[in-house]
């Protein structure tokens, strides 16, 4: 599956649909590749480490994922991953609104499962590995496959999964209480989600590294420390692969021109826009688009 599906993991991204806001999405990326700008969307979402190893942010943790370990995101986190070792990675990330799971009255579930999932007082455990969380993964592989496979009635089991991942987190005393965190840490998350929110909507223009740090308020030296301790990133870096992003969505559009498209998500020189392109993507935009008429061609002849 191709790097732009790094876009559906944006928190202006929908997630399923409205009758069944559940959706999986499955990556492959390079040594040293950013897996997971950072971000943070309101739902919740399971990510699970195929081959390979990712250092997983959430907020200021980090865990170190390796190949059959999974990690839990509360609907909110701001989190980001890269590519650990020389191998590169593939993982899935299944990402769900817990709303679905909510009954259709207040009934024993409501109160003793879902009403602390969304409080975050009775979580699912952070960070699942085979040696304590056998079971919980399980589920996740199994609710992989169903969303690869999609046999009818598989959102039915979907759900029955998630209240069995629940029920037997409870019942083995693994549900975290995450409704408390430092306050210190609160203040950091949510000043990186309003500098986040206001590269996304201005990132077409020029953005000067003194107007982000005016947002919290910082001097430009602290803020790019700031940054690059939250994310991983440097606040250049993380600009040009949400612009980078934007361009590979708009690379699908025939009609759209590579400079004309440069100049769109705010590179102000062709030159510039293809060196960075090449970097994160590994191929020029002519490249990349040749590549997307060729993965169409070949799915139109299957």
């Amino acid at each position: 599956m191709d790097q732009t599906l790094r876009q559906s993991l944006q928190e202006n991204q929908k997630h399923g649909s409205e009758r069944f806001p559940f959706a999986a999405y499955r990556y492959h990326f390079p040594p040293g590749a950013h897996v997971v700008d950072s971000h943070w969307h309101k739902e919740a979402e399971l990510f699970c480490v195929l081959e390979g190893e990712v250092l997983f942010q959430i907020d200021t943790e980090f865990f170190p994922l390796r190949a059959g370990e999974a990690i839990f995101i509360d609907g909110g986190e701001v989190h980001t991953g890269h590519a650990l070792g020389e191998r590169g990675c593939r993982f899935c990330a299944l990402v769900f609104d817990p709303a679905m799971l909510a009954s259709a009255r207040y009934d024993a579930v409501q109160e003793q499962l879902i009403v602390p999932l969304h409080n975050k007082t009775a979580t699912l455990p952070r960070w699942m590995r085979p040696e304590t969380d056998a079971p919980l993964l399980a589920h996740i592989s199994a609710m992989m496959a169903l969303s690869r496979d999609t046999p009818p009635g598989y959102e039915a089991a979907l759900k029955g999964h998630l209240y069995l991942m629940l029920y037997e987190a409870g019942a083995a005393g693994r549900l975290e209480n995450r409704s408390r965190s430092g306050a210190e840490n609160t203040v950091r998350t949510e000043r990186l989600k309003k500098v986040i929110a206001h590269i996304q909507q201005h990132y077409h223009r020029p953005i000067r590294l003194g107007e982000l740090a005016e947002l919290i308020p910082m001097s430009e030296g602290q803020f790019c420390r700031f940054f690059k301790a939250m994310t991983g990133q440097t606040p250049v870096d993380y600009i040009n692969s949400y612009r980078v992003r934007q361009a590979a969505e708009l690379l699908r559009q025939p009609e759209h021109k590579i400079s004309d498209i440069a100049l769109d998500v705010g590179f102000g020189h062709i030159s510039y826009f293809v060196r960075v392109f090449r970097k994160i993507m590994l191929c020029t935009p002519s490249e990349y688009r040749k590549k997307l008429r060729q993965s169409l061609r070949g799915a139109r002849s299957d």
